[in-house]
């Protein structure tokens, strides 16, 4: 079972800022777009509708003046001959319902489309505009979902009586169709202008963090490595002590134990420490030629077994490796083996095989279950509910060696580990 630890740690926690620095960027130069965008969105709705307005405008105030008034009758003759008649936007001069009526005129260009402006809309602007008794303009949707703009510019008679109006009528659809473009473009700019910011506060955060956060990885990982290496050797040197202090008697016999666990204390500490400055490019690998079998040997020799049964097949094989990061290897594959290498109730049997390079360490325990032999040899994750970090400082010198370190199950039970190094040429 793959255990995790209960939080975050500070270095994680750390490597984590970079992302929340580029969220924050990211959402306050958002805020900051939108308005930006939506101002500059509104502005350019206003423009093309000012532009739209000129031009009904200027067309129903020419016409308008061209436009014959004598007596009750209304002429429109004139009109008839100005360039605006073939020009764009397109015009009429209508009667209002219920006033007085005369002959209207619509210009000869068709501007919008054959079914908007239709005739029912214009008497209705005609209309509207002799009502209001004053200009009435605005956007108006046409049978055919077409978007207008229109104006209405009433008519007077000579007793200041509205008998009619000039009502002209212009495409917004270009316009329309422009304002989308910019407003697409503005979003779109928007867009891409806080991912920019966001990935550049992301990278900038990740460069000034990255350096910190590994600084304060290495120091986590160095205090978790001596915590979990020292347990065993702390125990045993406390078991000792307090033996040693409830028979006075034997406190002579005892003294070598004291001084091997201190040793090994102490040793365990340089190699922890050693790691660190590897890591950190302080120091290079102080490679040494020599016989992994001895070593496996000294190791298992120099190992507390409890009452479990540890044996050894070895062959002479010759490997470059730092000595002492090799030994700390080996001296957790064991480790891991007798803790965790049993069925319940039973005491481990632990059977190393030295060969070829490859130092194997076959168990007789449960075995590892598949859904963690993948993450086992992660930090804080192992597949006996232990921390983990005994297997991560393993495959961690086999990898700065140039070694693997395997895991699989036996076929009649137990589970083997298998720490593999490059071979020494004679």
């Amino acid at each position: 079972m793959t255990t995790a630890p209960a939080s975050l740690s500070s270095a994680d926690r750390l490597r984590r800022l970079p992302r929340l620095q580029a969220l924050l960027f990211a959402v306050m130069t958002a805020l900051g777009l939108t308005l930006l965008a939506w101002v500059a969105i509104a502005s350019d709705a206003s423009e093309g509708r000012a532009r739209l307005d000129g031009e009904v405008r200027r067309v129903v105030d020419a016409v308008s003046r061209q436009v014959g008034i004598g007596g009750d009758a209304i002429a429109t003759a004139d009109v008839n001959a100005d360039p605006l008649n073939t020009r764009c936007p397109e015009f009429a001069v209508l009667p209002a319902a219920g006033t007085e009526q005369f002959v209207g005129h619509r210009s000869a260009r068709r501007c919008v489309s054959d079914r908007t402006p239709d005739a029912a809309m214009l008497s209705a602007l005609a209309t509207e505009a002799v009502r209001a008794r004053n200009l009435v303009t605005g956007y108006r949707a046409g049978v055919d979902d077409s978007l207008v703009y229109t104006a209405a510019l009433p008519l007077e008679n000579q007793r200041g009586e509205p008998v009619g109006a000039v009502v002209a009528v212009a495409d917004a659809g270009a316009e329309q169709d422009r304002h989308v473009g910019f407003a697409t473009l503005v979003i779109g700019g928007c867009v891409l202008v806080v991912a920019a910011v966001a990935a550049g506060a992301f990278l900038l955060a990740r460069r000034s963090v990255g350096p910190a956060a590994a600084a304060l990885g290495q120091q986590e990982e160095l205090l978790d490595g001596i915590a979990h290496d020292l347990r065993n050797p702390v125990s045993a040197l406390r078991t000792t002590a307090q033996a040693a202090q409830s028979n006075p008697a034997e406190q002579a016999g005892l003294l070598p134990t004291v001084v091997r666990l201190s040793a090994a204390m102490g040793s365990i500490i340089e190699v922890l420490l050693r790691r660190a400055r590897l890591v950190a490019g302080i120091e290079k690998l102080d490679r040494q030629r020599l016989w992994l079998d001895q070593l496996v040997e000294g190791v298992v020799d120099d190992t507390p077994a409890g009452g479990a049964t540890v044996t050894v097949t070895a062959a002479p094989t010759m490997v470059d490796a730092e000595p002492a990061l090799l030994r700390r290897a080996v001296a957790n594959l064991l480790e891991n083996a007798l803790r965790h290498g049993h069925q319940p109730g039973a005491l481990s049997v632990v059977h190393i095989t030295v060969l070829d390079g490859r130092v194997i360490v076959a168990d007789q325990g449960p075995g590892v279950a598949e859904s963690v032999v993948e993450t086992m040899f992660d930090r804080f994750s192992s597949g006996g509910g232990s921390s983990g970090l005994g297997l991560s400082i393993v495959r961690w010198v086999a990898q700065v060696h140039g070694g693997t370190l395997r895991v699989y199950n036996r076929d009649e039970g137990g589970a083997i580990f298998e720490l593999a190094l490059p071979v020494s040429a004679p």
